[in-house]
């Protein structure tokens, strides 16, 4: 019997095994028979372990007819760095660990520098992941000057493929099916993006000898998390923030400031208020099981019931005008001023909540934003001017809550943002690299009082980052 297997589509196809070698010798490998093709096939993801279960039962004419690009390459190391201790342990870990896993580092710590040491250890052809294009950009760079290999890309419009590639999430996702097999390791940066319905196939459809998954968060929820080990491997290595400050880390602190909203903001605030608890507690007397999630469901079912869908129209406005008021608070803009003076000097990030506050700020204070649509000449031009001291303010909804890299940077304020954890150490990690002199950091966070954005931080600062000691 000769058991032939090939790379289709994102998946292997077995043929010329019968059903009783399948249920004999390959237990746990999710194949199935495909009829069309008289084959079995499974996601290209289970080839280490078809593999495995091949060989140990001793199936000796086996033919794997892969791509040869997912085989050995010769990649030069022109690195000048040496690995911190912590970093080491995070290579060591990965080697030893089946070369399959998940490396949990906090921002600052030098994730990077550990993935460009494996692919330099694996010596074949790899694929990086990341989830936005400044990061594939940033990646590109670092890959060129670590190894001298103008790698591929593959997304923002270039679709350029190479024994080493950067790649977006996204891109991956959708270019599998016809790549998959060219790369012998694939490297996912922020790898608590791949546990999605869509973005999952960039894992499901690569046979990848070598995972690594990078992040300095991992999802809380079971399932994510579950899928996450299937997907990329076990938790390898783990570092946390309380470990790494004051040694790899700065030490810092976090310091929550609460503002009031004046009489005019106050009395709105209450008006919009009743307004959505009114219509809560009409819905929970038709439907108690109702939830506000459900609102938007209402609000678009305008010919089964106009008049419901017009009162969830106007709720929804209500929230959104809420949410606006407890972000745009005047005594928000009077606070920032203050902490702008007493941060002269130094470079410091603004954290909004919304792409519209970030506009506002930066045409108030004649400062720039970066946004998740800017361009990419745009996005240079202000990263590179704040890295040089040309701009000492940078405004940001999301798009520098991870991943990118920023200069020495010693103050952030958040002044809006979503109740998630992850979110929260994802900012706070910006401002934890560790440079000369050894200076504290600070993170404000600013808050209205009185409204839900105190229960959003509540929610925010349950994680240890934000443990006593390390607030005023």
């Amino acid at each position: 019997m000769k058991v032939i297997i090939t790379f289709h589509q994102g998946t292997l196809r077995v043929a010329g095994a019968s059903r009783g070698l399948i249920e004999e010798v390959c237990g746990g490998v999710p194949l199935v028979w495909d009829d069309r093709d008289d084959i079995w096939r499974c996601d290209a993801m289970w080839a280490q372990m078809l593999g495995r279960r091949l060989s140990d039962n001793h199936v000796g004419s086996v033919v794997w007819e892969l791509s040869p690009e997912g085989q050995s390459i010769r990649i030069p190391d022109k690195r000048s760095v040496k690995l911190r201790e912590d970093q080491v342990a995070a290579v060591d870990a990965f080697q030893t660990g089946g070369r399959c896993g998940l490396v949990i580092m906090p921002t600052g710590t030098g994730k990077t520098v550990v993935a460009i040491d494996l692919i330099v250890r694996a010596q074949c052809s790899v694929l990086v992941v990341v989830p936005v294009r400044d990061l594939m950009y940033q990646w590109h760079d670092k890959l060129r000057e670590a190894t001298g290999i103008d790698a591929g890309l593959i997304g923002d419009g270039i679709h350029r493929v190479s024994p080493i590639s950067v790649t977006t999430y996204d891109s991956a996702a959708i270019h599998m099916p016809r790549i998959g097999d060219r790369f012998g390791m694939i490297v996912f940066d922020e790898v608590h993006h791949l546990p999605s319905t869509f973005r999952s196939d960039a894992a499901r459809m690569s046979p990848a000898a070598f995972r690594l998954g990078l992040t300095a968060t991992l999802p809380t929820d079971n399932e994510r998390l579950r899928l996450l080990h299937q997907l990329v491997g076990p938790t390898l290595y783990q570092q946390s923030i309380a470990g790494a400050a004051g040694k790899t880390l700065a030490e810092y602190t976090v310091r929550r400031i609460a503002v009031r909203m004046n009489d005019d903001e106050a009395k709105r605030y209450r008006e919009l208020s009743k307004t959505v608890q009114s219509f809560v507690r009409e819905q929970r007397e038709l439907e108690p099981t109702f939830r506000w999630e459900h609102v938007y469901k209402l609000s678009a079912a305008a010919n089964d019931n106009p008049e419901r869908a017009l009162e969830a129209t106007r709720a929804t406005k209500a929230f959104r005008m809420k949410r606006q008021i407890e972000e745009r608070a005047e005594g928000k803009m009077r606070l920032l001023e203050d902490l702008f003076r007493l941060h002269a000097g130094e470079q410091v990030i603004v954290f909004t909540g919304s792409n519209a506050m970030a506009r506002d700020l930066s045409k108030r204070f004649l400062v720039p934003c970066l946004l998740s649509h800017c361009a990419k000449r745009e996005r240079r031009l202000w990263l590179e001017g704040f890295s040089s001291g040309r701009f000492p303010v940078l405004i940001a909804n999301r798009v520098l809550d991870e991943g990118v890299d920023l200069p020495e940077v010693k103050t952030a304020i958040v002044l809006g943002g979503m109740s998630s954890q992850r979110q929260a150490i994802q900012r706070l990690g910006r401002v934890l690299r560790r440079g000369q002199g050894d200076r504290l950091a600070t993170l404000y966070e600013v808050v209205t009082e009185d409204t839900n954005e105190v229960n959003r931080s509540r929610n925010r600062r349950r994680n240890q980052v934000y443990r006593p000691g390390r607030q005023p």
